[in-house]
């Protein structure tokens, strides 16, 4: 219930894009805050449709990489990993193509080290991919991709 509140007061205010409309700041920092956003948007989206997250941002010293967002979907743990794009970065390419082999490989380490620090070894489990694609004065496009790869393409 309140998870549904949540996402509409959220979607509500990303009726016009998750981008950030000033030009004083460098292209890096609206790159954050737009990546910032969308993580929240897509806790708030997952959390809608059934997850339970268990885990945000979760990381391990030493290693590259990050997980965006560790959650249930029923039975199974899913490693979510969040893509947001403005419409203006896009060109030919969806925010989903951002994940190359090298980067699941690293989601793949850090998901092995997840499990094995909350020995979670026998939970059944996999990745899914939240796409968001935004722009200035536009409702945010969301496309999740459950079990977008394999555990052994990673």
């Amino acid at each position: 219930m309140i998870s549904q509140l949540m996402y509409s007061v959220l979607n509500f205010a990303a009726r016009k894009g998750l981008a950030e409309a000033r030009i004083e700041a460098s292209a890096k920092q609206r790159a954050r805050k737009t990546g910032v956003r969308g993580e929240t948007y897509a806790y708030w989206y997952l959390r809608r449709h059934g997850y339970v997250v268990i885990a945000r941002n979760f990381t391990v010293p030493g290693m590259k990489g990050e997980l965006d967002i560790v959650g249930y979907d029923g039975p199974v743990l899913a490693f979510v990993e969040v893509k947001t794009r403005v419409a203006s970065q896009l060109g030919q390419s969806r925010p989903e193509d951002a994940i190359n082999h090298e980067k699941r490989r690293n989601l793949a380490r850090m998901a092995r080290q997840f499990l094995r620090a909350r020995h979670l070894e026998n939970t059944p489990w996999r990745f899914d991919v939240l796409a968001i694609e935004t722009s200035l004065g536009q409702k945010p496009a969301v496309r999740l991709h459950k079990a977008a790869f394999a555990q052994d393409q990673a």
